[in-house]
């Protein structure tokens, strides 16, 4: 018989190998995140840095910042949230570090790419601490004396955006919900993107279950908000962008999610973009493509209404 140290206990592969977990306790994970580190962008004069965002935790983030013609000028803040089913990918990471970079140069704001603590190690919900932690980070900057001054010069921190994909779209509505509840002084959340969001519906998960152990289910808010429509009228953000894939076997949650928050009284706008013929975080894989450009478009204009 096989000892507990090679014997499995859970595998989770999903739509990609994620981890295993051996019954001894110990984890194995089947797909490291590649990083890169923060640079000047010939291409577009974009500049990013990475920076401490809480040393307790030892968390932090990466900035992106537009090329600046107007010193003086404050643009658009984007907090940007990465997916990874909240258990791998990072905002260091290529497919974000080249997406955010396309994304600033696009749409002329400033981002901000948040670190958060993945599972299985770090069960939810203490990605959603993680995140709140470093948006409070943020909003530290908004009297202009924050320890960062890409944010203190050039942030409209009137103009802030929550914006993620797939997982970290799930984090960003959780987030704007938290804004709504608790406040976020000196800061004006104008938006909300999610991009391919995942949400659980009624359906049994086997991943979430296992790496959300305190959730109360299938009908937990945090990860299916249509469970409790009432509640999303406490959004706190006045615009939400939701954009879906024809071909993601996530995109019936996110129209789901649209048409919860349409029904539940918030007093904002909504509007949803699918993309015909494409998959899951398609514009990550394959930027270049005329349908990832087009989407670009329409995030940026979002951005910049």
């Amino acid at each position: 018989m096989a000892s507990n140290t090679t014997e499995i206990a859970r595998e989770f592969v999903n739509s990609f190998p994620l981890f295993r977990v051996y019954k001894d306790g110990r984890i194995e994970r089947l797909r490291e995140t590649e990083t890169v580190p923060p640079s000047n962008d010939p291409q577009t004069g974009v500049q990013s840095k990475d920076t401490i965002v809480s040393p307790e935790s030892s968390l932090s983030a990466r900035l992106f910042l537009p090329k600046i013609t107007d010193p003086t000028a404050k643009i658009p803040l984007v907090i940007y949230i990465h997916g990874g089913a909240f258990c791998i990918e990072s905002p260091f990471s290529p497919l974000y570090h080249n997406y955010l970079t396309s994304l600033v140069n696009k749409a002329n704001v400033i981002a901000v790419a948040i670190q958060y603590r993945k599972a299985p190690e770090y069960p939810l919900p203490i990605a959603y601490d993680d995140a709140w932690t470093a948006i409070k980070w943020v909003a530290s900057h908004a009297n202009r004396d924050g320890p960062e001054p890409w944010l203190n010069d050039h942030a409209d921190f009137e103009r802030v955006f929550f914006a993620g994909d797939s997982a970290g779209a799930n984090i960003a509505h959780n987030m704007t919900m938290k804004a709504g509840a608790d406040g976020l002084i000196g800061v004006k959340l104008v938006g909300m993107l999610l991009m391919n969001p995942f949400f659980r519906n009624n359906e049994p998960d086997e991943l979430i279950e296992y790496i959300f152990p305190s959730s109360s289910g299938c009908n937990d808010p945090r990860m299916n908000p249509a469970s409790a429509i009432k509640e999303l009228a406490g959004l706190a953000c006045s615009r939400v962008l939701v954009c879906v894939s024809e071909k993601d076997f996530l995109k019936d949650r996110g129209v789901t999610y649209y048409e919860a928050v349409r029904k539940s009284g918030w007093d904002g706008v909504i509007d949803i973009v699918e993309t015909p013929g494409e998959k899951h975080v398609f514009y990550l894989f394959d930027p270049s493509s005329q349908k990832a450009m087009d989407l670009m478009d329409q995030v940026s204009s979002f951005l910049n209404r």
